[in-house]
């Protein structure tokens, strides 16, 4: 097998948990994904924010009832790399003997 180079951004399993999230919604505010996902508050953030500085992820803070709130979304970026990803992925599992 030739050697598969896996996007680390994307692998590591927080941010995938993130992307994946997004994936499967058009947006999701952060208490949300912080509750879903079963992360810290900073934990998230950090990863968040990882996301965002790749382009992956976008995110919008607005006030609702004075609290402020923040939603994500996953990019064009973000949807095209995670394609990615689970393609390599897929070679990788393929990869794998039926019998080891």
């Amino acid at each position: 097998m030739s050697q598969v180079d896996l996007d680390r951004v994307v692998h590591e399993p927080a941010r995938l948990g993130i992307l994946v999230a997004l994936a499967n919604v058009k947006e999701a505010d952060f208490s949300f994904l912080v509750r879903t996902l079963g992360m810290t508050r900073g934990n998230f953030a950090a990863h968040a924010g990882r996301l965002e500085q790749e382009g992956l992820v976008d995110s919008e803070k607005s006030f609702v009832d004075g609290q402020p709130r923040t939603l994500y979304r996953l990019t064009a970026a973000g949807r095209r790399r995670l394609r990615e990803y689970r393609r390599d992925m897929q070679a990788v599992l393929a990869a794998i003997p039926k019998r080891p």
